[in-house]
């Protein structure tokens, strides 16, 4: 898992090194206001000073600033909106983007629900963890993945680092106070009192870390360390907690705390796609066993739909299901999974024998945007056809030697292959993204800050809205309450702490940090706002949270996006730090 890790490092570095001794500056919250001068980063003109020429010099600006360019990713949206569509189609140009942004979001969601987390589930499975440990390390990672990889990929870029706190503080905020107050307005509870003090705690302690980062304008290895570090000191405060607990109850049974992150977080049924076609219940196993044909046992693996499911649910389900289906799709082809809940452990032998070649070809086609799969070894043969020879061989290799019927012994290394190829699966599109929200920033004057805590904020957190409602209108409040504190300190800690260590080198152990907009401020100190406010107002209610706490904070979230949208747009204007 560690050489799992590291080679993601490798993965998500940054793609243009800078010269040997130079600190890496990280721009955060840069915006360029109306009528200001052009700023400079020393590599020609700001990409935000495009609006203000003529619209036939548009596209040449483009493509001959250095400043506008995009680092990774497969598409140039700012080549593609300022020189393939003509100016007077900007706005239909802008309604494509939005939406693909919006379909982003959807494979993020999808990649990481149906994929990353059953692997990583079935990982610590193998590895024999506590559901404890578990909890806070690999469901946390499979939880908040979407927004790690995010994090991690605009910290990889200076001009888009301001996406990254934007989205990392603005998404704490939403959280924190829109999503918990919506849960006590649905269903009022008495909340976990040790749980939620333990969790709260945390997180003001880390907001006030990354308050004094972004003061002092740096942040060095130690300080990187110092996030992962707390993490880790986090989980060991779990497991200890969760162990003096079941020392007091003194009947060795623990049940998982309401804070963990292997509660049930899909809002929809089960749904037997293709990591789990054909287990209907009992009463539509056959009544003789019979051996399928290996065309048939792939035909049914790569089904994303249940058919019984799709004739009961409403319009709106199946409309979401068909725009979900070619991203299911794609990734059934590619990225296996292990399911130890069941009798064969999800072994599908044609199909898995096909992701022992299409999953590296994933891994290598994907890595710095096909960079490295595209190389030619020699300057004769490509990466990607080493990958395929040997990949083939060793599928064929596979498929003659195990059977349709029993899982063969190492099966759990498709665990392992499922969580790299899911994993490059979010970064393509946590790349993709982040791409994207700065164009859309360019186009409109917008800050990175600003669409950090706007767009990316809530496009992350919108699944966890949903599933942590729907929990507390099933009943259980208290779980779904403590999950707003216990995972966003998995985001902040390692989005910042890996984001940041990432761009650190040998010869420059340093990043620097500077809030160029009073938004960063603002945005900081709601968050920091919102936690004393819960600190303080939930144990004087004695943990009995009712619709008045949920309306207080769901006031607090709309008075934050009003102050914050107007200082971005200079209404309000602050002293700067």
């Amino acid at each position: 898992m560690g050489q799992g890790a590291t080679g993601l490092a490798g993965v998500l570095s940054l793609a243009g090194a800078l010269p040997a001794g130079t600190p890496l500056l990280l721009d955060v919250g840069h915006t360029l206001p109306p009528g200001g001068d052009a700023l400079s980063h020393g590599r020609g003109l700001d990409c935000w000073e495009v609006r203000k020429h003529n619209s036939s010099e548009w596209c040449h600006f483009i493509r001959s600033n250095p400043d506008c360019r995009l680092d990774g990713g497969f598409l140039d949206y700012l080549d593609g909106v300022f020189c393939v569509f003509p100016p007077r189609l900007l706005p239909l140009a802008v309604t494509l983007y939005a939406l693909w942004l919006l379909y982003l979001f959807i494979i993020l969601g999808v990649t990481a629900e149906k994929f990353f987390c059953p692997n990583l589930s079935a990982i610590s499975t193998n590895l024999k963890l506590s559901h404890n440990v578990a909890g806070v390390t690999f469901l946390a990672f499979g939880n908040g993945a979407p927004d790690v990889f995010s994090a991690v990929v605009a910290f990889s870029n200076p001009r888009t680092a301001g996406l990254a706190i934007g989205a990392i503080f603005g998404a704490g905020v939403f959280v924190t106070t829109v999503v918990a107050g919506g849960i006590a307005l649905v269903k009022p509870f008495t909340a976990a009192s040790r749980p939620f003090l333990r969790d709260i705690i945390f997180y003001m302690v880390a907001v006030f870390l990354t308050f004094v980062v972004l003061y002092m304008g740096k942040i060095r290895l130690g300080e990187a360390l110092g996030y992962l570090g707390l993490y880790v000191f986090y989980v060991l405060t779990v497991v200890l907690c969760t162990w003096i607990h079941r020392r007091q109850r003194g009947d060795g049974l623990a049940p998982p705390g309401p804070w963990e992150p292997e509660m049930p977080r899909d809002v929809e049924e089960p749904e037997p796609s293709g990591t789990n076609s054909g287990d209907y219940g009992e009463e539509y196993r056959p009544l003789l066993p019979s051996q399928e044909t290996s065309l048939r046992i792939l035909t049914a693996a790569l089904s994303p739909l249940d058919y019984r499911k799709w004739r009961r649910k409403p319009w709106y389900w199946r409309l979401f299901k068909a725009f979900k289906v070619p991203v299911e799709l794609v990734l059934l082809l590619t990225v296996p999974v292990v399911d130890p809940d069941k009798d064969d452990l999800n072994w599908k032998r044609p199909l898995n024998c096909l992701h022992i070649l299409t999953s590296p070809l994933l891994c290598v086609l994907t890595l710095k945007s096909g960079a490295y799969g595209l190389y030619q070894i020699q300057g004769i043969f490509p990466v990607w056809g080493v990958v395929t020879l040997v990949a083939s061989a060793l599928a064929l290799i596979i498929f003659i030697t195990t059977s349709n019927e029993e899982p063969p012994k190492y099966h759990c290394v498709f665990a392992f292959l499922g969580f790299l190829a899911s994993a490059m699966w979010i970064n393509a599109a946590a790349t993709e993204l982040v791409n994207i929200l700065r164009t859309l920033g360019i186009i409109f004057q917008l800050s990175n800050t600003v669409l950090g805590l706007t767009l990316l904020a809530w496009g992350n957190s919108i699944g966890d809205t949903f599933s942590d409602l729907t929990m507390a209108r099933q009943g259980y409040p208290r779980m779904a309450f403590s999950a707003c504190f216990g995972g966003i300190i998995f985001n902040i800690l390692v989005g910042v702490g890996l984001g940041c260590l990432l761009q650190m080198s040998t010869s420059q152990p340093l990043v620097k940090l500077e809030p160029d907009s009073p938004l960063v401020w603002v945005l900081a100190g709601a968050l920091g706002l919102s936690l004393v406010f819960s600190f303080v107002t939930v144990p004087a209610q004695c943990f009995q949270l009712g619709k008045a706490y949920g309306v207080c904070l769901i006031t607090y979230y709309l008075v934050f996006l009003c102050v914050a949208l107007l200082t971005e747009f200079r209404v309000i204007h602050f002293s700067t730090l």
